[in-house]
């Protein structure tokens, strides 16, 4: 019976920071396929081994896929160096947003170029604070750093996107 339960009580977890876990993990990975075996890896793991733990769940998950992101990262890029080496590679097109047909696909892509262009450690407390909607103290938690710090590179994040952003709107 408390296998049942165990099993509904992840389910419905998943059911509901999934979608909001898959964007954040999308912008540590090249493409959306990476993006869902890093979420699943990261919360099987989280599942497994780190829902005891005492901190944020959220944090705590948001760690896990960071850590798994930069593994599959590391394993791409040797890869690629090999397959370099042996005279092939990879393509490599990072898409940030799903595109739907007929939906701002210009706009959608002038905003992920602008997205690429930030600096990784804005880029990620911006997804953070956007997408997971969390404090910049819970930011602090998932990446190391001081709640400050991550209050300034959103502010750096936001001011960058809105001058690169700006002269598309009023062009």
């Amino acid at each position: 019976m408390e296998r049942t339960n165990e099993q509904d009580s992840w389910k419905s977890w998943i059911e509901a920071h999934g979608p909001k876990l898959l964007l954040c993990a999308r912008q540590w990975t090249r493409s959306l396929a990476d993006a869902e075996d890093v979420l699943q890896e990261a919360f099987v793991r989280y599942w497994r081994h780190q829902r005891q733990l005492p901190g944020d769940p959220q944090a705590l998950i948001i760690t896990s896929i960071r850590r798994a992101a930069l593994d599959l990262a590391r394993r791409e890029d040797r890869r690629a160096a090999r397959e370099e080496k042996a005279g092939g590679g990879i393509e490599a097109d990072p898409v940030v947003f799903e595109k739907l047909p007929g939906e701002g696909d210009e706009r959608r892509a002038e905003i992920e170029v602008a997205l690429q262009r930030l600096p990784p450690e804005q880029r990620e407390v911006l997804v953070l604070k956007i997408w997971q909607e969390f404090t910049f103290e819970q930011i602090g938690e998932a990446l190391g750093i001081p709640p400050n710090t991550a209050a300034s590179r959103y502010r750096y994040a936001l001011n960058a996107l809105r001058q690169e952003l700006e002269p598309l709107c009023h062009g």
